[in-house]
């Protein structure tokens, strides 16, 4: 409000006024911009890195997560959340089990690898989530599968060259068990033996997951020629043929061991006990191993004795079709039980020393018809399988054509092939 002072109106102070007031806000607001901006929000802390451990031979699923520090009511929790889908009683030895957790360090995700191409997952509710129960699910592993050839030059054993090639044991285990009823590579591997294979490879994530299943392969020992061929059978099995149509596969495996264990002791009516000092009847053959050697079983069946049995040590004894049985003596460890079906090439114990033995060893013994009999002779002459039924030869035949072929293209390296040349001389001066 303006004052009057003698009939004239006074302004002069209060426009000084209005002007530093005016200078005053002017000087705020251009200092403003001056001020620090505010930081912007720190970033989210990341979850760790997941933990993975495998699964102890002989351990339950309570006892294999241990080394994650789990509070045991979850552990019984997660056997029961994902019992709709999956029995965690059935995890096995070797297989792995992976855990997430939060920047917390709370658990969020366990993962079990139930096979080669399957994965259970468990997932911790959802923050806000009315049910305390993990969600429980199977899933197929998202691999890509490419096809390789991979060969190589026995030097040793069939393992050192799988290994000079690049490639894994699980490798020549595969080929082991295709031409484990025409070799054994216990005894028939010799040095300059050639194999090459057509094997499926797995990526996940651009990165190598394993091997699939081997479409081709050939081993070539002392110069004779073993082809086989992936072909699914008029039932829709998958089996393993030579390139006549001829089954790899026959009724009984050339060994109860897969790899190299020599004979100590053969078949023999009268043999010097070297523990009762006498001469008795020695019904089986010895294959010298170390103790904790898996034994498989030659052929599948039922096992009808499975325990301790005097001087025989721990023993696994199995029926099988066409009055056959086999006995598997002086095991450190049965990994069967009476009545158990058992197939062809299952491990069933571990070699050991029980009972009357002088070293770690394998006692093996085949009857047919109630007359035990030499297996290193009955070996030879195994009867097979059925071969490609009539229907599917020309199928076959096809088959077997594109992938011999190439098989045929691949051409190991020599050991000194495989060498780096050697260095240039140095020049003359």
């Amino acid at each position: 409000m303006l004052t009057l002072n003698r009939g004239r109106v006074v302004i002069g102070p209060l426009l000084i006024a209005l002007a530093l007031s005016a200078t005053g806000c002017h000087q705020q607001a251009a200092a403003k911009p001056a001020t620090a901006s505010a930081a912007p929000p720190a970033p989210a802390p990341a979850p760790p890195k997941p933990e993975q451990t495998a699964i102890p031979e002989g351990s339950t699923f309570v006892a294999a997560l241990a080394p994650f520090h789990l509070d045991p009511a979850l552990a019984n929790q997660l056997i029961q959340d994902a019992r709709p889908v999956y029995n965690l009683g059935h995890i096995q030895a070797g297989h792995l089990l992976r855990l997430e957790r939060n920047p917390a360090g709370a658990p969020t995700a366990l993962s079990y690898q139930i096979d080669p191409n399957r994965r259970l997952w468990l997932r911790a509710p959802a923050a806000g989530s009315t049910s305390p129960n993990w969600a429980a699910d199977i899933q197929t592993i998202p691999y890509e599968t490419r096809l390789a050839g991979v060969s190589g030059t026995v030097q040793s054993s069939l393992f050192q060259a799988v290994e000079t090639s690049g490639e894994t044991d699980e490798l020549a285990l595969d080929l082991a068990n295709i031409f484990g009823w025409d070799l054994d590579f216990y005894t028939d591997t010799q040095a300059g033996d050639v194999f090459r294979v057509l094997i499926e490879k797995k990526y996940l994530q651009g990165q190598f997951a394993g091997y699939g299943q081997v479409v081709a392969a050939e081993y070539v020992n002392a110069g004779q020629a073993y082809d086989a061929l992936r072909f699914h059978d008029d039932l829709g099995f998958l089996a393993y043929y030579k390139p006549d149509g001829k089954p790899m596969k026959r009724e009984f495996l050339r060994s109860p061991l897969k790899f190299a264990a020599r004979v100590s002791s053969g078949f023999s009516r009268s043999r010097f006990h070297p523990i009762l000092k006498t001469y008795r009847a020695h019904l089986g053959v010895d294959y010298a191993a170390p103790t904790g050697t898996p034994v498989q079983t030659i052929g599948s069946g039922v096992v009808t004795r499975a325990g301790r049995y005097g001087g025989d040590g721990n023993m696994v004894q199995i029926r099988h079709s066409g009055g056959y049985q086999t006995l598997y003596l002086h095991l450190s460890r049965i990994l069967v039980r009476v009545g158990q079906r058992v197939a062809q090439g299952q491990r069933i114990g571990l070699v050991g020393m029980t009972g009357l033995a002088t070293g770690p060893h394998l006692d093996f013994r085949i009857e047919h018809n109630g007359e035990f009999e030499n297996f290193e002779t009955l070996r030879k002459k195994l009867p097979p399988a059925e071969p490609v039924a009539p229907a599917f030869m020309a199928a076959f035949t096809a088959l077997g054509t594109r992938y011999m072929g190439e098989l045929q293209k691949l051409q190991p390296k020599s050991v000194a092939a495989a060498a780096p040349p050697p260095s240039p001389p140095a020049p003359k001066p």
